[in-house]
Parts: C-alpha cells; structure tokens; sequence
C-alpha cells in the first residue's frame, strides 16, 4: 500500500457544521431519485436546508470490477445538486476496492464509504457487510485498499457494535489503527437487526474510543427529526448523525426551516412528482415494484389511506398512480394534515 494510505484525510467533511446529518444509505431506497426528491424538499445547499451530505446504496465493488459494470453503475448515477456525496461500497477483495475507489473518484464523488455492518445473508455469504467485524485484518486491508485508490477523497465506514455480542472495544480500535475519515456506529449489534431499540450509549462510547484519533464518529439508529438527532448528538458528542427510516415518505425531513409538513393534498403531489422522477432516471433498469415501499409512507394517517395504499399497490406505472391520486383528491372534499412527524 501506499504510505498515504496510512494518513488521516477528512477531505470535505472536516468542512461540515458539527453536527452534520446525513442521509443513510438505503438498498432499493436511496437511489438518485429519492436523493434528488431529498435535495429540492429539504432544500440541500441552502440556508437551513439539508440534509448536509448524502449517501448513496451500496455497490457491490466486484460487480463493478466485472462485465457487468456498466449496468451497475447506474447505481452511482447522481446529480449536481447532491453534491458532497459519498459512494458507499461492499465487498471483500482488497484488489478490487483499490479499483472501485479509482473508478468511483473518477465518477466525481466526494467520499467513499465501506459498509461492515448489513446484517443480510446474501451480503454476509461473500464475506463482506456485517460479516467483516469477524475479520478485523481483512477489514484494515480493505479500508488501505480504498484509500489506495480514492486519491484525495476521504474513506470512511458504516458498522455495528459487533456481530454477536458487543465488541466495541475490540473493534473500534483495529478500524482506528488504519484511519478512516470518519466511522458511522449503528447504535446495535449485527444480531439485533432493527429489531431491537438503538442503544446511543454504543455512539457515546465509540466517541469516548476515537478521542483523539482525528476519525470522526457519526451516530445512527433510531433518529426520529432533526431536534431528535441534535439532542443525541449533544448526549454522546457524535460529531453527525445519520438517518434513515424516518426520511421515508418525509423528503422535507432535512429543511431545518420548515415549522410545519405539508399539507395532505402537497404531500401527495410530492407522490407523484417522486414517482414520475424515479420513472424517468430509473425505470429501464429498476422494478417499478420497489417506489411501492415509499408509498406505505406516503399515504398514512387519514380517511381512505388504507384503500388508497391497496389501489397505489396495483399501478404499474407512474401514470396509473397520477390517475388513481388525482381522483382520491376530487373526490377528498376535505383533506387533513398528515399526523406524521417532519
């Protein structure tokens, strides 16, 4: 490896507010259309606005080392309004994330990120995501093959507490010795999944490992808002905070301005603006099946949500579900505020 591999480089993020928020990388979630939703709701980039960087899905960094790269790579598909960004990866060949990070560099992110802490079986079986805390030498090896590669763009990492049981203390520190930028700490174990309440004395503990480290530790899990997240950030001293689930169906979660969500009737044209934006990037390579997911968080909380869910839940299309909208909102002689939190 190169000897600057073994250098602290913080690159854009020592440049961010303390705390910063970012947004989660979510598989089949997190795509560019959603991104791109997130940025013009939450007014990324603006006064007030957020969130402060984003984070794509995770890439498998030996498909883009394969023939099938060019399909994959629709997966880094971004635009400039989302910009810092960070590419998140996974894997389990060294040789392979020393070219991933250079291609991912040459596409013109701002970060790269490895993930060590989905707990997925497909993912686990090629030695990568949560399967990495069992392997702390292979892990230091893909972290240095990364920044082998990333150049001046900072490297950083997504895990959890530890697989079975908790073993921050043991691994925190062999991630330190190889200086990741920054470490995002999933407030669990592997063997909680999400089912379990986040534990944020995990994200306060992790602070206490990387004092003086330079690595920045962002806490994740279980963030609810923005206040939310400031106040866990204030408890534990995480320098940011990640969300995830609590974005879903709430792309203005990041406008710190916003007093109040939108009203019922806006929230739906957001619906149908998301729909028809994910149709027009990723429609020739995604199942329309998956903006279903964002549609059980769309439409919630008021009278006839329930029908409307089972009757968005057969469209195949963005304009079957303009159609089927538009109609609930003329015949909706009054619609409500969502009840969900912003």
């Amino acid at each position: 490896m190169k000897n600057d591999s073994q250098k602290l480089n913080l690159g854009f993020l020592a440049e961010l507010p303390r705390p910063f928020f970012a947004l989660a990388p979510m598989a089949d979630v997190t795509d560019v259309a959603f991104r791109q939703m997130i940025a013009k709701y939450s007014r990324h980039g603006e006064v007030g606005g957020g969130p402060d960087v984003f984070w794509t899905e995770f890439v498998s960094a030996d498909g883009l080392c394969s023939a099938g790269r060019d399909a994959l790579s629709r997966d880094l598909a971004f635009s400039e309004r989302e910009h810092p960004i960070v590419a998140q990866i996974f894997g389990s060949n060294p040789d392979h994330f020393v070219k991933t990070a250079e291609l991912i560099r040459k596409l013109g992110f701002d970060g790269i990120d490895i993930n060590m802490g989905c707990p997925d079986k497909s993912i686990e079986k090629q030695g990568a995501g949560a399967a990495l805390i069992k392997y702390p030498k292979l892990a230091q090896e893909l972290i240095l093959a990364a920044k082998e590669g990333a150049g001046d763009m900072p490297v950083s990492v997504k895990t959890r507490a530890g697989y079975n049981k908790d073993i921050l203390d043991e691994w925190l520190p062999k991630l330190l010795e190889v200086k990741p930028a920054a470490i995002t700490v999933h407030a669990r174990i592997r063997k909680d999944l999400s089912l379990v309440p986040a534990r944020w004395d995990i994200v306060k503990r992790a602070v206490e490992i990387a004092r003086g480290s330079g690595t920045l530790i962002i806490g994740n899990g279980d963030v609810q808002s923005l206040a939310d997240g400031e106040e866990k950030a204030r408890t534990t001293g995480a320098d940011g905070v990640m969300l995830g689930r609590a974005v879903f169906g709430t792309p203005w979660l990041f406008d710190r301005a916003r007093t109040a969500p939108p009203t019922l009737s806006e929230k739906f044209e957001i619906l149908i603006e998301h729909t028809h934006l994910f149709e027009k990037l990723l429609g020739d390579v995604k199942s329309f099946a998956l903006m279903k997911k964002h549609y059980k968080a769309y439409v919630h909380g008021f009278d006839g949500a329930k029908e409307l869910r089972v009757k968005l839940m057969d469209a195949q299309n963005a304009a079957e579900v303009e159609v089927i909208v538009r109609h609930f909102l003329k015949n909706s002689a009054r619609l409500p505020s969502p009840d969900c939190p912003y």
